[in-house]
């Protein structure tokens, strides 16, 4: 059997209107330490964006979706974390936040492959 290492993960959810606190999932967030992995993948589903708010700013919606990648990539693309190490950049992007792209709660496990964890979790959770 494979080496399982601790990872940590949270859905991305998308609330269209904080205000009303009506959201979907829209992504996943993975940490594993002893990896130095940290990743997002993500998947707008426009049809259930626009059902929560007709006027919703889809372009704006995909473009944060994004920056969370880009922050897991880290290098140019992370912006002020280009510098900061997986965990610190991971631990940035699950902050609390009332914005339209939120991280949810944290839960964690035991993976050979944070990767095939990754789109694992985005098949159960996202698509």
């Amino acid at each position: 059997m494979s080496k399982r290492d601790v990872f940590e993960y949270a859905v991305l959810r998308v609330v269209p209107r904080v205000e009303r606190g009506e959201c979907f999932n829209a992504g996943v967030l993975v940490y594993c330490r002893a990896k130095s992995f940290v990743a997002a993948r993500t998947l707008l589903d426009e049809r259930k964006l626009r059902a929560l708010d007709p006027r919703a700013d889809v372009v704006g919606v995909q473009a944060a979706l994004r920056a969370v990648e880009g922050v897991c990539c880290g290098g140019e693309a992370a912006g002020q974390a280009a510098g900061d190490d997986a965990g610190r950049r991971f631990r940035w992007l699950i902050a609390p936040r009332s914005t339209v792209v939120q991280p949810g709660v944290v839960h964690s496990g035991l993976t050979a492959d944070p990767e095939a964890e990754l789109e694992r979790l985005l098949d159960l959770l996202v698509r």
